[in-house]
């Protein structure tokens, strides 16, 4: 219960900041991304500020011996640079050029009951599926 508490909290102050810094409005995110037509740069100030937290917020946590709520930590142990790794930021990256929106946002959008935010989940889902029903090695 206490994990899923503390998801539901965090999640919500995730929530909340990607609405306050207008991550969650993809006309502000498709500006920021056109750097050769009309740039609005206020969001390096969203990515500068994440940037500095997880920097100095991971050297923090990560002197604990495990999490609050965790018996350990869960660090992912693949580093390396591969094909499929690859493609998924580019795909990422693509579909967040295209639509203005990325996971998160999309979902803090559907607080606002449009159908962008929809119609990107519903895709974003049938990549997955898809995805998930090819071979892998």
């Amino acid at each position: 219960m206490k994990n899923n508490m503390s998801a539901l909290i965090a999640g919500t102050i995730f929530g909340f900041g990607l609405i306050v810094s207008g991550m969650s409005n993809p006309d502000k995110v498709m500006n920021f991304l056109n750097v050769f037509g009309h740039w609005d740069p206020s969001l390096l100030f969203v990515l500068g500020g994440a940037v500095i937290c997880t920097f100095f917020g991971y050297r923090i946590v990560l002197k604990r011996n495990a999490p609050l709520l965790e018996r350990e930590f869960f660090l992912p142990i693949k580093t390396a640079l591969d094909k499929r790794l690859l493609t998924g930021a580019a795909l990422f990256g693509a579909g967040w050029g295209m639509t203005g929106f990325c996971p998160g946002p999309a979902i803090t959008g559907l607080a606002f009951g449009v159908v962008e935010p929809i119609i990107f989940l519903a895709s974003m889902l049938c990549g997955y599926l898809i995805m998930n029903r090819l071979p892998h090695k």
